[in-house]
């Protein structure tokens, strides 16, 4: 009996609310038709079995009410709408669905506030549970504060529909159904019934003999952009593989179009799930369909947004990588890949790896291989076959053009250097070592554990890899260059043989192949200077040195022109051989050879200033026999001697000081600084650098620069006056021993016709007078010959002078800072600075 009552007290309660709410603006009379429609409305709205779309929780509702009210600035209403609802929640106990209660109330405002606002659309915002209703009046949407809905008995709606489809009619020759399915074959690069292809323009068009709006043909312009630019890529897929020879293509241009393929199968299916969509016919406004799968001009717009901006990229790269290939083709997509939009840059990172996958790959087999596979000429590091010993310096190069730009310059020649440094241990070293090593920096990396390499976006693990192999691989080159082939050994031999640093050695040498290389050069037997050489080497410390090291030091005679002595085409030479010429070229070695040929003249005018000293002792002048000379001749005897002493002496200082500058300041010092860079040096470059550097300091500190030209030049003058006045001072000497002979001679002949005369009684006057005779044509000979050797003396000295000075005053301008060391050691007392006020 309850239920039943409680059942029959619902309609009077929807009707009391009815009646409430109608009565805010004017007494409603129950029998009136806008009384009874808002009750029937109310009504049906109660017995609807629709249910809204929201979670059943009554205070969410209700918190949405107080947001709402709070952010339209209604604070008051919303308090007293908290305060109403605490006491509904609190007191409502008969009240199961409180929250629909409230959710009710809520669609009524709303729907009271919609109606209120609009009065020409109101069709399309009635509350969606009730459809296909329409005010009675329009321009009295409300009547007593409630809102009155009703039927359309004109059926006003179906007539401005029929209107406006007759207005679409008149506007437009071709239905949007045509156009849609003429834009979609456009898509794919084939022509439709009104889009075609425009060769000048190159691009797809609507006819012009087409009637449609302005829009519609603005709108189908758009959309045909797509299909100019799947014709550009698809062209360019199509060309690059039927291009002949593969190598034109390459790998990297290969995996380009395989990825724009993949690119294009997706978007085919794309387009056909649009041409099923197509089929469909498109409705009206507010016509009722079967389906909302149909596809319009505007709804083809939005499928195609994403492909059309994936297409235009995909079209630039196409036209930005025509000519190119390999590592510049990955290097032009990589520029595009530097992009804002997340779509896009996810986009271009997994093209470029399938497109660097080749490229990363060839990366991979040269570091940890030394393998370089690149038939098709597209990575950045290129080979040429070339004799072992210019392999390291000729045999591989960086190719700029091919560098691709997401790889760094350093981090491409640490590249090209690990690979440089596999293939020279296994070519010139006949080593296997590195195989350990390159095994050992792929675990250390990962690299092992990666079946398919690593690719484009992993540079971080690139640089890992390259710089972990390059440590391995370059320790282990240098400990075999170092032990098992001696370069500090043979550099050390080099210094004491080429460069003279074995003094005893050097010494022997000079002293038993003076006389033979005295001699014109076309008359001296190499043959005879090799045994020779061999002599020198066992009566000198030099013997004691490895076998290894003596057999590669040889005689070598340099080609001459008739006049040249054998000084000047004697020299050594020291057979490097693989790999230790990968070091010592032929150019280091021609370099060490012209070092070779300065300081054997500079030993050789030291030793003939030592011989002119050995012939120039004092007692070659204390015989009794001088004492029976001419005054005149005599203090003319004393004057040439003492001009010839002074004379050596100045330029035994001079040689003595260049020699020391030469032998400690240049060759030790620059031997001590290689040592040093030797012990730090990392890889082989470095140990080029430094033998580079070492021998640099030697050409440059030893008057052998471009720069020390002049100076060079002037030296050599010197040397050849210094060897001048050495056959000067022997013939001098040879001119006193002569006269001591003669005067001797006379002396003795003398003494045997005097006894003689003493025996015979015999005092012919003839006889005294020819000893008279003779003794004063020697006295003139000698005069005349002491004259002539101080004429001559003197004319060197003034020349050496003048050598000198100028040689001096040249020094302080040099830009080698060792090279005003020598010119403090020569002029220490500013003896030549007080001569010469321009020093």
């Amino acid at each position: 009996m309850e239920e039943e009552e409680d059942q029959q007290k619902l309609p009077d309660l929807v009707k009391e609310l009815v009646h409430r709410l109608l009565s805010q603006s004017l007494p409603p009379n129950p029998n009136s038709p806008e009384f009874q429609n808002s009750l029937r409305y109310a009504l049906r709205i109660l017995s609807s079995r629709l249910t809204p779309s929201v979670a059943p929780d009554a205070a969410a509702i209700a918190d949405s009410i107080k947001r709402s009210l709070a952010t339209q600035g209604r604070s008051s209403e919303a308090l007293s709408f908290a305060d109403l609802y605490s006491k509904f929640a609190s007191k409502a106990q008969s009240v199961n669905n409180k929250w629909a209660v409230i959710y009710l109330l809520k669609i009524i405002s709303q729907d009271r506030r919609v109606t209120t606002n609009t009065t020409t659309t109101n069709h399309f915002h009635s509350p969606p549970l009730l459809p296909n209703l329409a005010f009675s009046d329009p321009s009295k949407p409300w009547s007593n504060g409630a809102l009155l809905l009703s039927k359309d008995p004109e059926n006003r709606r179906d007539i401005a529909l029929r209107e406006f489809l007759d207005l679409v009619k008149e506007e437009n020759e071709v239905s949007e159904e045509v156009l849609v399915r003429d834009v979609l074959y456009a898509s794919q690069g084939v022509n439709g019934k009104y889009v075609k292809f425009d060769s000048e323009i190159n691009r797809f068009v609507l006819l012009d003999s087409v009637r449609v709006p302005r829009s519609t043909r603005s709108m189908v312009d758009r959309l045909c952009e797509l299909g100019s630019l799947f014709k550009k890529v698809s062209g360019y897929i199509s060309h690059s593989m039927d291009r002949f020879p593969a190598e034109d293509v390459g790998t990297v241009g290969q995996a380009f179009c395989s990825a724009l393929q993949d690119e294009l199968s997706e978007y085919y299916k794309l387009l056909a799930v649009l041409e099923a969509q197509s089929s469909n016919p498109i409705p009206l406004v507010l016509e009722s369909v079967s389906s909302g799968n149909y596809l319009s001009l505007r709804r083809l717009a939005v499928w195609l947004a994403e492909p059309m901006v994936k297409m235009r990229l995909m079209a630039d790269l196409v036209d930005k990588c025509r000519v190119l290939r390999g590592g510049a083709m990955a290097g032009a997509i990589h520029l595009h890949a530097q992009h804002g939009d997340p779509m896009v840059h996810e986009f271009m990172k997994w093209l470029l790896q399938r497109v660097c996958s080749s490229l990363f790959e060839m990366v991979r087999r040269w570091v940890l291989e030394g393998e370089l596979e690149d038939i098709f000429n597209e990575f950045f590091i290129v080979g040429q076959p070339v004799k072992a010993e210019s392999l390291w310096r000729e045999g591989y190069r960086l190719h700029d053009a091919m560098l691709p730009s997401f790889i760094s310059p350093s981090l491409a020649q640490r590249i090209l250097r690990t690979g440089k440094s596999i293939n020279f241990l296994r070519v010139c070293c006949e080593d296997r070592g590195w195989a350990d090593a390159a095994n050992k920096a792929a675990i250390d990396t990962g690299a092992e554990a990666r079946r398919g390499g690593f690719g484009y976006g992993e540079t971080d693990t690139l640089e890992s890899l390259v710089d972990e192999a390059a440590k391995r691989i370059d320790k282990h080159l240098l400990d075999v260059i170092f032990k098992r082939y001696k370069f500090k050994e043979h550099c050390l031999a080099i210094k004491r043989y080429l460069l003279l640093g074995q003094g005893d050695f050097v010494q022997y040498l000079m002293d038993i192949v003076g006389p033979e290389l005295s001699e014109p050069a076309n008359t001296i037997s190499s043959f005879k200077l090799s045994g020779l050489l061999e002599t020198a080497i066992r009566a000198s410390n030099a013997q004691y040195d490895d076998p290894d090291i003596l057999d590669r030091l040889r005689v070598k005679m340099m080609p001459h022109e008739s006049g040249d002595r054998g000084w000047d085409v004697f020299s050594l030479e020291y057979d490097a051989r693989v790999p230790l010429d990968t070091v010592f070229t032929e150019s280091v070695m021609a370099r060490y050879l012209r070092i070779f040929n300065f300081l054997w003249k500079l030993r050789r005018v030291e030793h003939a200033l030592t011989g002119a000293w050995k012939t120039m002792k004092p007692n070659c002048i204390t015989s009794s026999s001088f004492t029976r000379l001419q005054h005149a001749v005599k203090m003319q005897l004393v004057s040439t001697l003492r001009r010839c002493q002074v004379l050596w002496v100045e330029i035994n200082h001079f040689i003595s000081n260049l020699q020391y500058y030469i032998m400690f300041e240049v060759l030790e010092i620059s031997w001590s600084n290689f040592l040093s860079e030797m012990d730090v040096a990392k890889d082989l470059d470095d140990l080029l650098a430094a033998h580079d550097k070492y021998l640099n300091s030697i050409v440059e500190k030893s008057l052998l620069g471009e720069l020390s030209q002049s100076l060079y030049k002037s030296l050599f003058v010197i040397f050849d006056l210094i060897l001048r006045f050495r056959s000067r001072a022997d013939r001098l000497y040879e001119g006193i021993h002569e006269l001591q002979a003669r005067i001797t001679e006379s002396s003795l002949s003398s003494r045997d016709q005097n006894k003689s005369r003493k025996q015979t009684n015999d005092k012919s006057a003839d006889q005294g007078s020819w000893i008279a005779e003779g003794r004063k044509a020697l006295t003139q000979r000698a005069g005349e010959f002491l004259r002539n050797m101080e004429q001559d003396l003197d004319s060197i000295a003034k020349e050496y002078s003048s050598l000198q000075e100028e040689f001096i005053s040249q020094l302080p301008v040099q830009q080698h800072v060792d090279l005003k060391f020598l010119f403090f050691r020569l002029d220490y007392n500013e003896f030549y600075g007080r001569l010469c006020p321009s020093i």
